[in-house]
This record gives structure tokens, C-alpha cells and sequence, in this order.
């Protein structure tokens, strides 16, 4: 007999013989009558043992220890007391593989284990039905986001992890050991992107795993994450970027909510769908908003962490919205990003722009520099070598179109849109300063 899940016995009709199997969740012995709780990815389901029916296993049957993986082949009884609405009665219960005692962490207590004890044992914690949840609708935000560039005839692309020079300069690069050469783990696919923008590719997106070598301990950064990414080439101006990158938000929170009614549901949750279009607030203007209600900084003003968090709540406040757009970026606050294309009316300005969601940083992008010349000039500027760069400064000499595009932390979006403490949660086996196992 074919296992099944606990959702599809409960289409069967009473009396039906099916195989279930999952983990053992808790284990009530009222002396002649004991109640199984199992659970498998689907749901919670109760098997009857009666001490009368089954003498001889009994006594073994009801110390099982908790999370043992269980078999358990039985006839199917509808019933209102149980949370699927069936219980089974055992015909045969397997014992696939009993758990240690005691567990290093509990699956069901109300009691949570430090964070540290959790991820340490992480394969426990996902077992828990509220944190597989995160991974269930963290897949169809996936495919929301797929779904919505293939709308948009975009090319899915996957560019080298393993790269010769950084996007963003060398401070937070991870050196790797390749062969004879100097090598980094790469912190964006911004450089390829580009490329092919000159191969005439005209829009390319690509989800894959990005690297920072930061040295931080926040609840928003870890040192490897998944990195969103889209560029597109023809562009008239960074609006062209900042309308796809709207469509493309409202797009993924649709998808989620159209197929995660039930899981939003379970976990409290609500999403907002935000009007197109977004709120946009030029830099400058955010910092008088931010003087104007009294935030004084110790050095140059500057939009950090606890800035960004109150010009979320001031924008939730005023608009209604946990969208919004800081645009305008000065070209001092961008300074690493060497292909940001400049205001042509004011070059301390850059075309540049972060998307807010909740008070956090979500998406940076905007308007590539593609005339070739001022690019050079803008690289040796910060001190870059563009000698370093030579592989991806020759694609702007024969024939480069205007072009932009965005980064996204997928982490953080599913983070900001579950209300999750912590990024870490997002993710299952978090990479930062202090973790490099499991």
C-alpha cells in the first residue's frame, strides 16, 4: 500500500484502508485506550490504539519516543474531535526510526528555544509547522516573481559566482583560492548584467546567491543571501526602472496573496497591495522631514537604519502605505556604485533610488552610466583601477544602449512581509560572522 498524506486521507471515505506516516508529536496513555498524534507536511493526525485490540504491541506502541518516524497502515474513522476531522485505527504501526532522548529541542513546546540552540538544530526547528510556513510562501513569492518577469519577456540568466573584480569595490569582497589567479565571491551580478545589455540580450533578470564580506551582527544583514536582479536596456530615464520595479512588487504580493490565502491566514497576516504609483521622497527631502520633526545627528545628516525605520512610520502615517521611494540619492551616498548614471542638470545628484518597505531598504537601483568615457571618469573619481576592469569597460565601446535596472534582497522582502523578527528566519541555514554550519 502507497503512503499518502494526511490531507488526501481526508477526501476517503469512512472505513477506507490507507498508509499514513510521519514524525510522533505527543502521545496521550489514558491506561486501556492511547491517542498518536502524527504529524507529516500536511497536517496533524490522530491514530486510535486500544490496549484490548493490540495487547501485545501496547505497551511498546505508547513509548515511542517523541519525533520517532512512524508508519502507520490503519482504517479511516470520520469524527468532529480531531483537527482533520478523521482518526485512524491501527491495523500495523512501524517504528521506521526511533529519536534520541531527550531532544535537543522542542518541536511543539510552547516554551521557544535561543536562537542560537535553534539553528544549531535547525532541521528540528523546521519542523515546526510555523517556520515551514515561511518556506511555503517564500516558494510562491518565487514564483510570483518568475511569473512576472516571463510576462514581461525577460531572460532568466545566470552569471559567475566566482568573479576577477567586485561591483562595488573591495572592502566586503570574500577572497577565494582559484588556481593561480586572485579570485572573490561575487556581491552582485551587477558588471554581467551590463554585458549583456551590449550583447543585445534587452532584459535579463536573475535570482541566485550574492555575497558581503560585512562585518555586522543586525537582524537585516547576513553574509550570503538571495539577490534579485533585473536590468533592462532603452530606456528614457530611471521612471522607466522605478515603474517596473512597481509592477513587479504589486506582481509578487498579488501571487502570494492569490496562492497563500489560507497560510497569511495561519500565521495573523495581511498584505498590502500597494496603489501604483509608488510614493517617491528625493533624499534632501527626506532629511528636512527628518529635521522637521526634530532628529539630530552627531555628524553630517545621513539616512541610516533608525532614519530609514522613522520615515517609514512617517510615510505609513501620512499616506497610508509601507511603499516608498527615497529617489535623487546625492552622488557622495553612492560613491561605490561607479556605473550610477548622474542628474545631466546636477551632477552631485544621481539617478539613483531605494525602495522602503516597512522601514527597510528593499530595492537599490536606477539609470546605468553607458557612455563609455564618463564611466572612466567616474571609476578613476573613487579610485578605481580601470585597468582591473578592462573585460567589462570593452563592452561599452562598440555600441552600448541606455540602460538600468535593480537589486533585491529577497531575504528582506520576505522578511518585511511577514513581519519576521529577524532575517535569519527567512532563510533556511543563515551564513553571518559567527555561522558557517549547519
Amino acid at each position: 500500500m502507497k503512503r499518502i498524506h494526511a490531507t488526501e486521507a481526508v477526501e476517503l471515505d469512512e472505513g477506507a484502508k490507507c498508509k499514513l506516516g510521519g514524525w510522533l508529536q505527543e502521545t496521550k496513555n489514558l491506561g486501556g485506550i492511547a491517542f498518536l498524534k502524527i504529524r507529516d507536511r500536511t497536517g496533524v493526525f490522530q491514530v486510535v490504539v486500544s490496549k484490548e485490540e493490540m495487547e501485545d504491541s501496547f505497551e511498546k506502541t505508547v513509548n515511542i519516543p517523541r519525533e520517532s518516524v512512524v508508519i502507520v497502515e490503519g482504517e479511516k474513522k470520520d469524527t468532529d474531535q480531531t483537527e482533520m476531522g478523521f482518526e485512524l485505527h491501527p491495523i500495523s504501526i512501524k517504528v521506521e526510526t526511533e529519536a534520541e532522548k531527550p531532544l535537543p529541542l522542542g518541536v511543539v513546546d510552547k516554551v521557544d528555544a535561543e536562537m542560537g540552540t535553534r539553528f544549531d538544530n535547525r532541521f528540528l526547528d523546521l519542523r515546526k509547522r510555523e517556520k515551514r510556513l515561511i518556506f511555503e510562501i517564500r516558494k510562491h513569492l518565487l514564483e510570483g516573481l518568475r511569473d512576472f518577469f516571463s510576462k514581461e519577456d525577460f531572460i532568466e540568466v545566470n552569471t559567475p559566482k566566482i568573479v576577477a573584480a567586485g561591483a562595488e569595490g573591495g572592502a566586503t569582497l570574500f577572497d577565494v583560492e582559484y588556481y593561480d589567479q586572485e579570485a572573490y565571491l561575487a556581491q552582485s551580478p551587477q558588471l554581467y548584467k551590463q554585458m549583456l545589455m551590449a550583447a543585445g540580450f534587452e532584459r535579463v533578470f536573475e535570482i541566485a546567491p550574492a555575497y558581503r564580506a560585512e562585518d555586522f551582527d543586525t537582524i537585516r544583514h547576513t553574509s550570503e543571501f538571495l539577490s534579485v536582479d533585473f536590468e533592462m536596456s532603452f530606456i528614457e530615464s530611471s521612471k522607466d526602472i522605478i515603474d517596473m520595479t512597481s509592477y513587479m512588487i504589486r506582481h509578487a504580493l498579488s501571487y502570494v496573496e492569490e496562492h497563500c490565502e489560507k497560510k497569511l491566514s495561519e500565521l495573523g497576516l495581511e498584505l498590502e497591495i500597494p496603489e501604483y504609483p509608488f510614493k517617491k521622497i528625493p533624499y534632501r527631502e527626506c532629511i528636512n522631514i527628518l529635521k522637521d520633526q526634530g532628529w539630530e545627528w552627531e555628524e553630517e545628516p545621513a539616512i541610516g537604519t533608525e532614519e530609514e525605520k522613522r520615515l517609514g512610520e512617517y510615510v505609513k502615517d501620512e499616506f497610508d502605505t509601507d511603499f516608498f521611494y527615497i529617489t535623487e540619492f546625492p552622488t557622495e551616498m553612492k560613491e561605490g556604485t561607479f556605473y550610477a548614471k548622474r542628474k545631466e542638470y546636477d551632477p552631485s545628484l544621481t539617478t539613483y533610488f531605494d525602495l522602503e518597505y516597512k522601514g527597510q531598504e528593499l530595492v537599490s537601483g536606477g539609470q546605468r552610466e553607458h557612455r563609455y568615457d564618463i564611466l572612466v571618469d567616474q571609476m578613476k573619481e573613487i579610485g578605481l583601477d580601470t585597468e582591473a576592469f578592462q573585460i567589462y569597460l570593452q563592452t561599452f565601446k562598440y555600441g552600448m544602449p541606455t540602460h538600468g535596472g535593480i537589486g533585491l534582497g529577497l531575504d528582506r522582502f520576505l522578511q518585511q512581509m511577514l513581519d519576521l523578527p529577524n532575517i535569519r528566519e527567512a532563510i533556511l541555514f543563515p551564513r553571518d560572522t559567527q555561522r558557517l554550519e549547519p
